[in-house]
Order: structure tokens, then sequence, then C-alpha cells
């Protein structure tokens, strides 16, 4: 049976990463590269299939140019595997590992954010996350791993931040649901819950206002811990002792509190 990993939001940021560590071991037979952006997705599988032809034990590359957004992502991801199915009748497939990645935010209250952005950012982040992942499930035996990105933006409510929180808020919960639900399979469930992370994420939740993220950590060391953790049957995955306390502390806070006080005091800009 041929062993598949797949990766969402794989074109850039952690979903790069998240290839490019993937990619450096023989975690399945192909890695499936899903993403928007096919010009990023034509450089990582090219890369990878280097490094392949010198190690054919890594996995094979293979880039799928796909909008995942919303019911019709889930549509066209549901494609990808039915015709998958028909090429592997007699063999047959299962996914090792996905990366449920794929995912944007946006940056400044609610009221000043185009309404229609915010609902393309409930769609993908919240309903093509659990369409997604309800197509993979029934292909992922004992040993399959699923991540789920969320964010430390999943522990509270925040001002300048709420759709982006609560579509975060919705993957962790559904996340740790979903890990109790399949335990008895032997299938693990992770959610990645990442601060701030040096990626592109900061350029585009603004719009271009702010080109790096604050304080960004390494995302390389985000995903490695992630992967770790995933294997290892943690529920969620926080890297930064920063992050961890965070988390923690954010128990002991009033949300609408935590919402009110990020408003005021930690403002996020955006260009309009």
């Amino acid at each position: 049976m041929k062993r598949i990993a797949i990766i969402t939001g794989a074109s850039s940021g952690m979903g790069a990463e998240f290839a490019r560590q993937l990619g450096e071991e023989p975690c399945a037979d192909e890695l499936w590269l899903l993403a928007r952006c096919v010009d990023r997705l034509k450089e990582l599988e090219a890369s990878q299939n280097a490094a392949r032809k010198e190690n054919p034990s890594l996995p094979l590359a293979r880039a799928f140019q796909i909008d995942l957004s919303g019911r019709s992502g889930v549509s066209a991801f549901k494609a990808l595997l039915d015709a998958e199915k028909l090429i592997d009748k007699e063999q047959g497939f299962e996914i090792r590992i996905l990366v449920n990645n794929a995912g944007f935010g946006t940056y400044g209250p609610f009221l000043e954010t185009p309404l229609e952005t915010q609902l393309d950012m409930v769609e993908l982040n919240c309903v093509s996350l659990t369409g997604i992942a309800g197509l993979a499930l029934p292909f992922m035996n004992k040993g399959s791993v699923l991540i789920n990105t969320a964010s430390l933006a999943a522990f509270l409510p925040l001002g300048n931040f709420s759709v982006y929180a609560a579509t975060k808020a919705y993957v962790l919960s559904f996340s740790e649901s979903l890990a109790a639900e399949v335990a008895d399979r032997g299938i693990k469930v992770c959610a990645l819950c990442p601060g701030s992370v040096s990626t592109e994420f900061a350029q585009v939740a603004s719009n271009g206002a702010r080109k790096e993220v604050l304080g960004g950590k390494s995302v390389q060391k985000t995903v490695a811990h992630c992967i770790k953790a995933a294997r290892r049957g943690r529920k969620t995955a926080l890297w930064a002792l920063k992050w961890k306390v965070t988390a923690f502390m954010s128990r002991f806070i009033g949300r609408y509190f935590g919402a009110r006080w990020t408003y005021i005091h930690c403002p996020r800009p955006r260009k309009d």
C-alpha cells in the first residue's frame, strides 16, 4: 500500500518548512504539496526530487495547484483523492501524515477590515480545514498523524484580531475533540499553536503595512518541535517557553478583559 504525506498551504511559511523537513526523511512514499501559488510549489517539488536522486528512500514530491477555500475547496480535495483511488485501484494508498496548514489572518478592528476578507478567512481556516480532515481520516490508519495549524491566539479572544482568533479557537477545540474520537484507531491529532513566527504572516495580515512579524521565533524549530510532539501523541504543540506560559496564564484572564485590553493596547496596522 502506498503511503502519502499531505501538506496544505505548502508554498510558503510553515507549510513550506513542513515540506522541507518531512521531505528529508522516509516518512512516506509520496509527499503531496498543495497550494495556490504554483511557482513556489514547483520550486519545492524540484528541490525535494533533486535530493531524492541522491537518496531514493526519500518521498517523491508531487505539487498540486489547488484552491482549498470553502466547500468548493473541499470538493477539489475530494476530487484529488478520488483520482488517486482510480490510479491505485489494486495497490491502494493510506495517508500517513496530513498537515492541515492552509489559512490566513487579518489585522485590525472587525468593522475596519473588509467583511468579504473576514468571511473568506472563516471559510479557509474552519470550513476547509474541517472538510479536508473529514475526507482524509478514512484513509488514515494506526500510526497516522494529523496536524492542524491553530495559533496561540486560540486561547483567548483578541481585539484587533477577533475573527482570526475565533477561527483558531475553533481549530484548537476541533482538534482536541477529534483526537479523543480517533484515539481508539491509533490515529494521533495535534494542534500546532505557535505565537509569532518569522514568516510572511504579518505582511499578508496587514496587507503590506507590516513587513515582518514582531518578535518572530524560528520557523524551523517551531515545525521540528511540532512534528516530534505530534508523533509522541501530544494534543497541542507549543515550542517556545513564552508561548507555553501565555497559553497557561490565559486560563486566569477574563475573556472580555483579554479582548478589551488587546483592542486598546495592541493595535495591529493594516493598509487599506
